[in-house]
């Protein structure tokens, strides 16, 4: 189905980036800098003329950069952010080598999961493991939920609308409880089945059966993992313990209250089955098969015994634009921009059809309060018609974009008084290859599967490689959550 078979009411819209309100292309921060800076030239420039000859081409020099666009964010910007890294590769703050003791943190994950560690809890209910990933830093908890989505391509209209209107019951659940920090939902697709596949034929194999037959099926077994994908989706919601009314002091009465601030979010309903809560061995699968993918459909003995510092790589390289760990080199994409018309719900569709490589595809929220959510669009109604009017003073008249902008800001203030929530979110996408030779051929899948969802805009995590993959894992980091 075409985003042009798509049914109007299943055509979603409403996304738009927060914009201030400054001189030209800079923000309102970086005008107000600016106008000291200037100021500053000025008083030190009239004790000392000669210096202006210096100071003002520099200042001017970087308004520039500040005002212009490059990937989607501002030159200064993407400029600082390359000799920042290029910073780090000198003190080789970007490589990460597994060390043995003495070094009292060697045996860490690596980056922003280096305060995160792995708790092994008792759901009394179920009587089941739960696998509850705590930051050591911030006292956050993050609790992940298996998920089975079920398709609705062929669902009827009203299903579908259902699933929505459900999902969004959630989020706005996530709006009123203080405790709930973010969350994210992740799809991860791993091309072949492997050895799980063949030990699961190898035990429903008749040693009767024909020997035709058994060649058959021993071919089929070779040949399958290079023709299917197994596909794994979770959803990980980070939640403070310690925001409680009555905020608990040990660790495994925080660990109750985080679970049961998830489990009052109810997913039935929003076109997904809830398979169980993830349990330490699930945890610890989903870390280790992202650095080394090979053994993602490795037997749960194979995890069980692993510590949390063993699930992730035993070198990693953070480069600019890839990330080389265990089992091969990952690229990271971050949306960059929402297509401003309506969309159709399955518009990621291309994104999670099956590859080569094994790629995630995560979505990340942060849904702000009611009180906060109104502050902010009623700020960006006034940064926007403060645009529209200073460019009208100038010009003689507002730019159509500047209009149809200002009218998307009201549009999502009524949206909000009528009983809809505002919610901070990004789309993050990494690709793993296994050889620095694919490497080029899986930068091209992902761009081509980009292009095809017709409108959404996605850029490479230029120096933040290793965060954007870490985003995408069950580790209780979002770029989203301050």
């Amino acid at each position: 189905m075409t985003a042009h078979e798509v049914p109007r009411a299943l055509m979603v819209d409403g996304f738009r980036a927060r914009r201030s309100f400054g001189f030209g292309g800079l923000s309102k921060t970086a005008t107000i800098i600016g106008a000291i800076v200037l100021l500053a030239d000025g008083v030190i420039g009239s004790q000392a003329p000669v210096t202006l000859l210096f100071s003002v081409p520099a200042t001017l020099m970087v308004f520039t950069l500040a005002a212009a666009r490059r990937h989607g964010m501002s030159a200064l910007a993407y400029y600082w952010a390359k000799l920042s890294w290029q910073r780090a590769t000198k003190i080789e703050a970007t490589s990460f080598r597994r060390l043995l003791l003495p070094h009292p943190y060697a045996l860490d994950l690596p980056g922003v999961g280096a305060s995160s560690t792995l708790i092994k809890a008792h759901d009394p209910t179920t009587g089941k493991a739960i696998g509850v990933v705590h930051d050591r830093v911030t006292g956050r908890m993050t609790i992940s939920t298996l998920l089975a989505p079920g398709g609705s391509l062929m669902a009827p209209t009203s299903s579908v609308q259902s699933s929505l209107r459900t999902w969004s019951s959630v989020l706005d659940a996530m709006s009123t409880d203080e405790m709930i920090m973010g969350a994210c939902v992740t799809i991860q697709i791993t091309p072949g089945a492997g050895d799980a596949l063949g030990d699961d034929v190898a035990a429903r194999q008749d040693p009767g059966a024909p020997e035709l037959a058994k060649q058959i099926i021993s071919e089929l077994v070779r040949t399958t993992p290079r023709a299917t994908a197994s596909v794994a989706s979770w959803m990980s919601v980070t939640v403070d313990p310690l925001a409680a009314a009555v905020p608990p002091t040990d660790l495994s009465e925080q660990v109750g209250e985080a679970l049961k601030v998830v489990d009052s979010l109810d997913l039935s309903g929003t076109g997904t089955d809830i398979e169980r809560r993830a349990t330490d061995v699930d945890l610890r699968r989903l870390v280790r098969s992202a650095y080394d993918p090979a053994v993602f459909n490795a037997r749960d003995a194979d995890f069980a015994e692993l510590s949390w510092s063993e699930c992730g790589p035993q070198a990693a390289d953070d480069g600019w634009q890839e990330y080389a760990h265990d089992g091969g080199v990952s690229v990271s994409y971050v949306l960059r921009e929402m297509p401003r018309r309506p969309i159709a719900y399955s518009v990621l569709l291309p994104l999670l059809a099956p590859g080569r490589f094994q790629r995630r595809i995560t979505l990340a929220y942060r849904v702000l309060d009611p009180m906060e959510g109104e502050a902010v669009l009623e700020r960006e109604i006034s940064n926007a018609q403060q645009r529209e009017q200073t460019t009208a003073e100038v010009k003689g008249r507002a730019k159509w974009s500047q209009r149809a902008d200002t009218q998307r800001a009201e549009k999502a203030a009524a949206q909000m008084a009528g009983g809809s929530q505002v919610a901070d979110w990004t789309l993050m996408v990494t690709v793993t290859a296994r050889t620095d030779t694919d490497l080029p051929a899986a930068r091209q899948e992902i761009e081509r599967a980009v292009k095809a969802t017709r409108g959404i805009r996605m850029r490479p995590a230029y120096g933040a490689e290793a965060a954007v993959f870490a985003a995408g894992l069950p580790l209780g980091y979002s770029p989203l959550v301050k």
